[in-house]
C-alpha cells in the first residue's frame, strides 16, 4: 500500500507542476487559455494574477516531493501537510472560481491523502 500511496502522491505534485506551467508560463498562448476557456485579452488582463496562483501550485509541488525524498516521520507529516493544503484548496476554488476544481484538485488530493494515512 506504501508504493500506491507514493506513486499517488507523484501523480498529485505533477498535476501541481502541470498547473504551475499552465499557469505562469502558458496562460496567455493557446494552450494556457483553453486550459482555463479564456479568450486573448481575458487572458492578458488575468496574466499577473495566473502566475501568482502557478507559484503557489508550484510550492505545493515541491512539498510534496520533498515529503517522498525525506525519512520519516517528516516525510509522512510533509505529505499529510501538503495534500491538506491542495484539497483546501481544490474546496476553495470550487466554492469561488470553478465547480470542476473539486474533481480535478481537491478529490485526487483526498484520495492521495487517504491512502497516505491507509498505508501508515
Amino acid at each position: 500500500m506504501e508504493t500506491v500511496a507514493n506513486v499517488l502522491v507523484g501523480l498529485v505534485a505533477a498535476l501541481h507542476l502541470y498547473i504551475l506551467v499552465m499557469e505562469m508560463f502558458l496562460w496567455q498562448r493557446p494552450p494556457g487559455r483553453k486550459f482555463h476557456g479564456f479568450d486573448a485579452e481575458m487572458a492578458r488582463a488575468t496574466s499577473a494574477m495566473a502566475a501568482n496562483q502557478g507559484l503557489y501550485n508550484g510550492f505545493l509541488a515541491a512539498g510534496l516531493v520533498w515529503g517522498l525524498i525525506a525519512a520519516d516521520p517528516t516525510g509522512f507529516r510533509a505529505q499529510v501537510f501538503f495534500l491538506s493544503c491542495v484539497i483546501v484548496a481544490g474546496v476553495y476554488g470550487a466554492a469561488t472560481a470553478n465547480r470542476r476544481i473539486l474533481f480535478a484538485q481537491a478529490l485526487p488530493g483526498a484520495i492521495t491523502l487517504a491512502a497516505v494515512l491507509v498505508a501508515r
